[in-house]
């Protein structure tokens, strides 16, 4: 496996390139001229609602789909022009299960490095070694379907680095998993950034985009709504913390609007709740207590970012 520091942007070139990239589906864009760099040994992540363009940029780098327009470059080489040399410099873990359920755990990652023509010693001593990272050496000679859904998703990760990418694009890894799955495959791709490998990153969970991401950007409609550290994404759009308040429902709407009269940004939370953003240090205890209101504090989050920035109105896969 790779071994390099983190974020290195004195390499002076990134290791993915998105100029004007578009992709369209006839008369549909669902892609529609965005611009992003990811950096040697970063996490980056793409974050969205479903339909606002994430699985489409993947499909585009990973050469399973024609680039509409634009340019999208990996490692310096064109993916419309060199299709075949990127896909041996990327490793990608799918959002489904395609493992084969006819070879055994070692078996799935010797097989898998074939394609890149990687064979006999050195795909055994390679397998060997991703299934050590992922901690499944001790189920090399199980079958497949005996595997727990966390195993997996590990045994995917491991597949995807039997070509030794720089560059690993993981599309929403850890959907399904217990908490303990999740947090044991967070320790395992941070192993990884470490090790200097490059990750782009799409997930539904904030909290992983959180722990994991060094950047990222938020899209919706095809288009980069913003782009940054996720600390800078919360303190410029959510603020240091957010009041949660549930009112009696009839008073739903009378509450929302004292709130938006003092001033503040009062959101629809789900629930019965109200979201108030810029009420820090706001002295409302009074005005909730009139109207018999619950109410309690808490540090903004990504989450805040994304509702607030995509709205709640449910999408259609």
């Amino acid at each position: 496996m790779r071994n390099g520091d983190n974020g290195a942007h004195e390499s002076g070139s990134p290791v993915i390139r998105a100029r004007s990239l578009v992709k369209r589906y006839g008369d549909f864009t669902a892609v529609a001229g965005v611009d992003f760099e990811v950096w040697p040994g970063e996490c980056f992540g793409l974050l969205g609602p479903n339909g606002a363009g994430k699985s489409s940029a993947i499909r585009m780098l990973t050469g399973l789909s024609p680039i509409s327009g634009g340019e999208l470059l990996v490692c310096g080489l064109d993916v419309a022009r060199h299709p075949r040399q990127v896909k041996a410099l990327v490793g990608v873990v799918p959002q489904e299960d395609n493992l084969d359920p006819d070879f055994r755990v070692r078996k799935n990652l010797e097989v898998h490095a074939r394609y890149f023509g990687v064979q006999g010693r050195v795909a055994r001593e390679r397998a060997l070694q991703a299934l050590d990272l992922v901690r499944l050496r001790e189920r090399q000679n199980d079958r497949v379907d005996t595997l727990s859904g966390g195993m997996k998703r590990r045994l995917l990760i491991a597949r995807a680095l039997m070509n030794d990418p720089p560059v690993l694009v993981l599309d929403e890894p850890t959907t399904g998993l217990d908490p303990q799955s999740r947090h044991l495959l967070w320790e395992r791709l941070s192993s990884l950034k470490r090790q200097g490998i490059t990750i782009l990153l799409t997930t539904h969970y904030m909290e992983e985009a959180t722990h994991l991401c060094d950047r990222m950007v938020i899209m919706d409609n095809g288009r980069i709504l913003v782009e940054g550290r996720p600390s800078e994404l919360i303190g410029s759009h959510a603020g240091g913390e957010v009041l949660e308040v549930r009112p009696p429902q009839e008073r739903y709407e009378a509450v929302r609007e004292r709130l938006e009269a003092l001033g503040l940004d009062a959101q629809d939370g789900g629930g019965g709740a109200l979201v108030v953003f810029g009420a820090e240090g706001a002295s409302i205890s009074a005005e909730l207590t009139d109207e018999a209101a619950e109410w309690t504090r808490r540090p903004a989050n990504l989450e805040d970012v994304f509702l607030r920035l995509t709205g709640r109105e449910l999408r259609d896969e």
